[in-house]
């Protein structure tokens, strides 16, 4: 474990309440978006004074249709996000999506992501676990809270405790979800810093037939819901020109307004912090 990754998650986790923020694009477009887009929440994290993690997938493996861009793939993709990492000075989140290449993609990020279709596949969480950078898993749709014990179980097998779980809607019907709220304390328990991804939590999924939903005009309440809840963080995908992003549009945030929901959330979240130490 590197002492970059361990203060980093020392941060991460701080104490039992924390707040810090993984945001970005669903996926690498171009390099000018990317930078565009990294700048910018870079600019708003420093004013709130929030932890800040820049996120975008290098491919979308799970895409709906054949047709869908995917990202422009995991070398082009890891180098983009290398030059973010060294010219912005941010850390670094991306989802993978085989075994082998944890050990390529652990040589940019500093948390490597399970994604939620992912997050029951013993060789991917081992192979994460075994780079010893933090772990971020995805919720499955199709799992309890307490089923992620299992997953956490896996990673911990390895040796590596730098563990992040993560929400974002469960399965309900056809091309819907539901937050559960009582995911948050069920996985809290586990001993590990919980985010709310308040963007994928309201996807229609495969809603449009040959592509995924959103209501996006949720993610504002869901996303108070939790802060009042006291989650470490949030997981929000925003972009700049949501309806003209090449991946999971409907329910991206606007960047604009991304600044003035993050106050908000920061207020909400510190009110309930003043509670618990009453």
């Amino acid at each position: 474990m590197s002492d970059d990754t361990q203060k980093l998650y020392n941060r991460i986790a701080e104490g039992e309440r924390s707040f810090f923020l993984v945001s970005g694009p669903c996926v690498i477009e171009t390099e000018d978006i990317v930078f565009s887009i990294a700048s910018r929440l870079k600019s708003i994290t420093e004013v709130l004074e929030i932890p800040f993690i820049f996120k975008a997938s290098f491919d979308k493996a799970n895409r709906s249709s054949i047709e869908s861009y995917r990202g422009p793939g995991l070398g082009k993709g890891l180098d983009i996000l290398r030059r973010v990492k060294e010219e912005l000075g941010v850390p670094i989140l991306t989802d993978f999506h085989l075994p082998s290449q944890a050990e390529m993609v652990s040589g940019v990020a500093d948390i490597l992501q399970i994604p939620a279709f992912l997050c029951r596949q013993t060789d991917m969480l081992v192979a994460a676990g075994e780079t010893g950078k933090i772990v971020n898993v995805k919720k499955g749709q199709f799992l309890a809270p307490w089923d992620m014990k299992n997953a956490v179980q896996k990673i911990e097998s390895t040796g590596n405790r730098k563990i992040v779980l993560t929400e974002r809607g469960s399965s309900f019907g056809y091309n819907n979800l539901v937050v559960d709220f009582k995911s948050f304390p069920v996985m809290s328990a586990f001993g590990y810093p919980v985010l709310f991804d308040a963007t994928h939590s309201v996807q229609l999924p495969g809603g449009l037939g040959n592509a995924t939903g959103g209501q996006r005009e949720f993610i504002p309440a869901l996303a108070k819901a939790a802060a009042g809840l006291g989650v470490s963080g949030f997981f929000f995908e925003v972009h700049e020109h949501p309806e003209e992003a090449l991946s999971d549009g409907p329910n991206l945030y606007p960047l604009d307004q991304f600044s003035n929901l993050l106050r908000k959330l920061l207020s909400i979240w510190r009110a309930g912090a003043d509670v618990e130490t009453d």
